[in-house]
């Protein structure tokens, strides 16, 4: 019980969640349909009017779970410095500094088999830690992988270390859009889980920095991988600090897992903490509507694994794991890992540098995510994937074009992978991780979400993995020119399955479009 508490104490107030309660319609008789109708859109307006909240108290809550995205784009843009720094004979400070082409990759993708393993432990954890300790235990997993990682005597502890990480960022990723989404005021959600990506994309410009500049110095990648111990020790002490998710709370209520009465009260301390003083006397309101939405949508078990390939969770699972499916198979790792190549071959001396290509490119994204972070709640999830996602249809068949016959107009090659960084940063990049931590029924949502990021992970392993096979046996324009093929038909499905969700409570998603 004293997990969910918090020291903020609301006053006490009766329910009026009770069996039996009255406001019924007789949704047979066809005379009220428009009534019906004009009702509930009252509801749903009255919804927003009493969801008020205090933007200082909205950031709280996100800010420390979107600390664990900064930590895995950190890793990204950190360790392809360190990576070079680590075999320099003179500067990596160690005598196993003769690595192999295999022992390189373990350190590169070592965090990326660990987010694998993380995903499946989130599977079978998730729903009984609750978001809010579940972003606890990953802060403690990416302070230890870094202190492993950056103390490292021998390489075999160094990949230990790595792996340990990586097990952190499996489960971040998979808790943080979770925790953001059920405590997040529904005016500003997407703008909130979008953000998400933002602080990803901000932790690899970050990396890439801190790797160039201590890129020269004596065991300089011991530094770049200790760079994240304050960082998590942030996160877990502000993730110490927020209360539980008022809808898990609830969630566990409506499953017998605890007194009704006094598990309201808890979730009502929650919103109140959550919303700030801008809340009022609303409080107890907000939680009784969440409650009996909860009831009506039979939310008294959690998910089976039989069950989330069945009925709604079947569907939420299709858009969910689709959508983070081609996120990465449009060929995101591959065009990055082109970047310097292209830059290069197009004359741009002072960007033929791997690390400032980078940081030119972090750049950019970071850019087009602020774009995508301040419209999606007004523009919407569809257009802007369906706009986005057709933009990479036309770079990656830009890129194709130039690495088949267009070899002797570079400008081509750097057309194409800036709008393909663009547009992913304006669709892709926010939605897809905004989208899965919507979709999913609250019963199923720590499962569902489970499976969605082990989709994510396991194709961004596969895509990486293959690339390189792939390249010498057809050559980089056919594969650039299957990446757009696949990009077709990513549009062809979001316009058919992904519904548009902007709006809505997560309640209303699930009743309205599942």
């Amino acid at each position: 019980m004293a997990s969910y508490d918090h020291p903020h104490q609301p006053p006490t107030t009766a329910s009026p969640f009770t069996k039996g309660g009255g406001g019924e319609i007789d949704d047979g008789a066809p005379e009220e349909e428009h009534l019906l109708l004009h009702q509930n859109g009252e509801q749903q307006q009255q919804r927003l009017q009493c969801d008020n909240y205090s933007v200082l108290a909205a950031i709280l809550p996100f800010l420390f779970p979107a600390f664990g995205g900064l930590l895995y784009g950190y890793d990204i843009g950190a360790t392809s410095s360190a990576t070079i720094s680590i075999q320099s004979p003179s500067l990596s400070g160690i005598s196993w500094y003769d690595l192999s082409s295999v022992e390189v990759g373990l350190i590169t993708s070592g965090s990326l088999y660990g987010a694998l393993a993380g995903s499946v432990l989130a599977f079978n954890v998730a729903d009984f830690l609750g978001r809010r300790r579940e972003l606890i235990f990953s802060s403690l997993l990416y302070l230890l992988g870094a202190l492993v990682t950056a103390l490292a005597p021998n390489f075999v502890v160094l990949v230990i270390g790595r792996l340990v990480y990586g097990i952190g960022i499996g489960l971040a990723m998979h808790a943080a859009p979770m925790y953001i989404a059920e405590t997040a005021p529904s005016q500003i959600r997407g703008r909130l889980i979008s953000l998400k990506e933002f602080f990803i994309v901000m932790g690899m410009l970050f990396g890439y920095v801190v790797g160039s500049l201590l890129v020269e110095a004596i065991s300089g990648w011991r530094y770049m991988y200790g760079v994240s111990i304050p960082l998590a020790l942030i996160m877990a002490i502000g993730m110490w600090w927020l209360p539980a998710s008022p809808r898990w709370i609830l969630l566990r209520a409506i499953q017998g897992k605890g007194k009704l009465h006094d598990l309201r009260e808890i979730a009502i301390s929650s919103l109140c903490w959550l919303r700030g003083r801008a809340i009022g006397d609303s409080a107890s309101q907000q939680v009784d509507e969440i409650l009996s939405e909860l009831s009506q949508l039979s939310e008294e078990k959690e998910a089976t694994i039989a069950e989330m390939f069945q009925g709604k969770c079947l569907k939420a699972l299709s858009i969910g794991a689709g959508l983070v499916l081609f996120q990465q198979i449009t060929g995101q790792p591959s065009v990055l890992y082109y970047a310097a190549t292209i830059f290069e071959t197009a004359g741009f001396s002072a960007a033929s540098d791997a690390t400032t290509a980078s940081i030119y490119l972090a750049l950019l994204k970071l850019i087009m995510t602020a774009v995508a972070v301040l419209v999606i709640d007004r523009v919407g999830r569809r257009p802007l994937l369906l706009g986005g996602v057709s933009g990479m249809v036309i770079s990656l068949f830009l890129l194709g074009s130039y690495y088949t016959f267009l070899d002797d107009v570079p400008a081509v090659a750097v057309v194409g992978l800036l709008l393909y960084v663009g547009c992913y940063q304006l669709s892709f990049g926010p939605i897809g991780w905004l989208m899965i931590s919507e979709i999913f029924p609250l019963r199923s949502r720590g499962r569902g979400l489970s499976i969605a990021v082990l989709v994510n992970f396991g194709a961004n392993a596969l895509v990486t993995f293959a690339f390189s096979p792939l390249e010498d046996l057809v050559g980089a324009g056919v594969v650039f020119f299957i990446f757009g093929g696949i990009a077709v038909l990513s549009v062809i499905f979001i316009f058919f399955v992904v519904p548009e969700t902007k709006g809505l409570t997560l309640e209303e998603i699930e009743a309205k479009l599942l």
